[in-house]
């Protein structure tokens, strides 16, 4: 009931609760990130324990060039982060959020 007596409209209240636009628009874009095997693999990977680029390509047989590319994509999704260490850059999760939205997913595949 509103103050004026009035019950509110289950529709009105449902956009009300609803994110705006761009951030929708963001948690798809997001998503999308989870949505290219490549990059699930290397965020598996990842979410093992932290690697190097020369690593991640060795253990998923692909090219330096072709796991570095995914790995671009991914820090400009703020899922992986890297840190340089001499002249090799080591790359982990950005944060625990990622480690959570990995262990949800699989465990929610693996129920089927």
């Amino acid at each position: 009931m509103t103050n004026a007596g009035q019950t509110l409209d289950p529709i009105q209240s449902m956009r009300r609760m609803l994110p705006d636009d761009d951030t929708v628009y963001n948690l798809a874009e997001f998503f999308k990130m989870f949505g290219d095997p490549t990059r699930a693999k290397i965020l598996q990977c990842l979410h093992i324990r932290a690697l190097y680029v020369g690593e991640l390509a060795d253990v998923l047989e692909m090219s330096i060039s072709a796991v570095s590319h995914q790995l671009r994509v991914l820090r400009s999704a703020k899922l992986v982060k890297g840190v340089k260490e001499g002249k090799e850059v080591k790359y982990s999760l950005d944060d625990d959020h990622v480690n959570q939205i990995l262990d949800c997913g699989l465990t929610h595949v693996k129920e089927r």
